[in-house]
């Protein structure tokens, strides 16, 4: 599944507006991140703070399934978009 940059942000928003309302998820995330809770407002403009969200949720096959049951996403989407946004190319090391 090849995603265009609007439809993986669209993703990736939809990652933060979880990620929002898990409250055992969403301290982890600002930690990780430094990250304020004023700083998820401005990172919702920001494709690369977008890709950190899907980052994140990708960490554990857990959260990508809680994730997408949650949104009606396929299983497959989280890693999509990430692959559609700054910094998520695969390294290619041959």
């Amino acid at each position: 599944m090849n995603l265009e940059q609007d439809a993986a942000e669209a993703i990736a928003l939809k990652g933060l507006a979880w990620l929002a309302g898990n409250d055992e998820l969403l301290p982890i995330f600002l930690g990780a991140r430094g990250a304020s809770e004023a700083d998820l407002r401005a990172g919702a403009q920001d494709p690369e703070f977008l890709g950190s969200v899907l980052d994140f949720i990708l960490m554990d096959d857990a959260w990508v399934l809680a994730f997408c049951a949650e949104t009606g996403l396929a299983n497959s989407a989280p890693m999509a978009a990430r692959a559609a946004l700054p910094g998520g190319a695969q390294i290619h090391w041959t």
